[in-house]
């Protein structure tokens, strides 16, 4: 397990072969199962392909292109139990989300969805009053295979009891 922890890295060019609907499910299905805020589970999560996809990367044009499906995560506000707190619900379901498309041997990356774009997405994908765009992640298999990277672990920026 911590070896797909620490292999997993950002995609962001992908081969045009199509993503199985139950690759999709078990990848949501891992989402929903992300730890979650006093179990508010304040998420919705809208998955984005086709012409409905390309739409979408007009107006969020800092998502790469080339992914055959996407996830657009949601912060569902009128679910909040204690408010604020979807933010770290969404968060929690976004990584859930590469960690899962990782072990499928799939590729994604974490794209976040510019304030000012907001009200055009919500008109877009007809988002209800009180759901709030939070993140999205294209996904796909890789177009190239990623490099293997250095460890990011670095032993000074770890206190024990006090700073």
């Amino acid at each position: 397990m911590v070896e797909l922890l620490n292999t997993r890295r950002s995609i962001r060019r992908f081969k045009p072969d199509p993503v199985s609907e139950k690759d999709v499910e078990e990848l949501l299905e891992a989402a929903m199962n992300a730890p979650s805020a006093i179990n508010e589970q304040a998420w919705q999560f809208i998955v984005l392909s086709g012409t409905v996809l390309e739409e979408f990367l007009k107006i969020n044009s800092n998502t790469p292109k080339g992914a055959p499906v996407g996830i657009l995560v949601c912060q569902d506000l009128k679910s909040e139990k204690a408010k604020g707190y979807s933010v770290q619900d969404c968060s929690a379901a976004t990584l859930n989300i590469l960690l899962a498309v990782h072990a499928k041997g799939l590729g994604g990356v974490w794209t976040t969805v510019f304030p000012q774009n907001v009200p055009h997405i919500k008109a877009l994908l007809r988002i209800p009053d009180g759901v709030q765009p939070f993140s999205f992640v294209p996904l796909g298999y890789p177009l190239d295979k990623p490099a293997r990277s250095e460890s990011r672990y670095n032993a000074k920026k770890i206190h024990k009891n006090r700073w």
